[in-house]
């Protein structure tokens, strides 16, 4: 995995505090996180089921006979990406969609602006999106809305967008549920007593805020034992490995870490296994190839909660049907989720990502 240093000076002032023993909690007041709201979407609308999203044989041909195009333009790349345009370009196959581009903003939001004048030259009806940002998502996308093009948003919404308007919906996971799994799989992994370092996504981004905060207020109410020990934020993927570094030299006590997602602990598991910390266990979301490896071979990731990106994609296919139909759609649509641990490692990962283990952590469950 890739890796950049954090700045000298904040790594030098994370270090100068010296190891801490005491499990002295980070926060020193309760987090304002509620989990007994429901979840809903970045507009406040409601979750409806991915699963209720449908269209007729009399919609699907109309479709079909309109020879529609749409492009795909995602905000990153991996396992979850490569499910999620699985989903999307089986389902507009089914439509007689044809897909005229596909891009990676690998989290750029100036990279996804470029994206988006690059497919809109080929003029296609509809654009099935992930946004990096929401604010710079929103002028990029507009020039989408201006061209009458059916916009249909996975995860993330964009700043002023109103659905029905702006865009057709949004199809995402339960976050607050997988944030509240996510704590109960690290209360099982510490046997429901110890110090946690907790690596959180430092950005406004709808998704892993509420995965973070969900996984933070369950610990600090139903988990009494666990202790959140350090927190420390970060905005790009290679930060975590010094981060995670810093953190357990400065916290020697840390016996598991929570991770905002599954390439940002790849950098976790990587200094954990630089430190010779085979003590420490690692809990995040999604499924890659890396951490599975780790985790077939009983190494430090201890678990995962999945959602359902292939079932994500399908649905936004769907739903840029809906658009193309002019047809009422629903606002926000959630999929549902899996805990994944070394025990269902297999049907896990074939229910989230719908294929098979590769080979290679297949090989190593055996």
């Amino acid at each position: 995995m890739l890796r950049t240093l954090v700045t000298s000076t904040v790594l030098a002032a994370a270090l100068a505090a010296g190891p801490a023993t005491a499990q002295t909690p980070f926060y020193s007041t309760p987090s304002s996180f509620d989990l007994g709201k429901p979840e809903t979407s970045p507009n406040g609308e409601p979750a409806t089921p991915a699963g209720r999203i449908a269209l007729t044989p009399e919609e699907v041909a109309k479709i079909q006979a309109g020879h529609y195009s749409a492009a795909l333009l995602w905000a990153g790349s991996g396992e979850w990406y490569t499910a999620l345009s699985a989903g999307a370009e089986d389902r507009l196959k089914e439509l007689g969609i044809s897909v005229v581009a596909r891009a990676d903003a690998q989290f750029d939001p100036a990279k996804q602006a470029n994206d988006v004048e690059t497919a809109l030259a080929l003029k296609p009806s509809a654009i099935l999106t992930l946004i990096v940002d929401p604010v710079a998502g929103a002028e990029a996308f507009r020039r989408a809305n201006n061209a009458g093009v059916k916009l249909v948003l996975a995860d993330n919404g964009a700043q002023g967008f109103v659905a029905g308007k702006d865009y057709v919906g949004i199809v995402t996971g339960d976050h607050i549920g997988m944030g509240r799994a996510a704590a109960q799989l690290m209360n099982d992994a510490l046997g429901g007593k110890g110090a946690v370092g907790f690596i959180y996504h430092d950005a406004e981004f709808f998704v892993t805020n509420n995965r973070d905060g969900a996984f933070r207020a369950t610990l600090e109410k139903d988990y009494p034992g666990l202790v959140i020990v350090d927190a420390k934020g970060f905005t790009a993927e290679p930060q975590t490995f010094d981060l995670a570094s810093a953190m357990i030299q400065q916290h020697p006590e840390i016996k598991g870490i929570y991770v905002a997602w599954d390439v940002a602990a790849e950098g976790v598991v990587e200094a954990l296994r630089a430190a010779g910390r085979t003590d420490v266990k690692v809990v995040t979301y999604d499924l890659g190839a890396t951490n599975a490896l780790d985790m077939a071979k009983g190494g430090s990731m201890y678990g995962t909660v999945a959602d359902q990106p292939y079932d994500i994609g399908t649905a936004m296919a769907t739903l840029a049907g809906y658009g193309l139909l002019k047809k009422p759609a629903p606002a926000f649509n959630t999929v549902g989720l899996v805990p994944v641990t070394k025990a269902n490692l297999a049907q896990g990962w074939e229910g989230s990502l719908k294929r098979p283990l590769p080979d290679s952590v297949a090989g190593a469950l055996k």
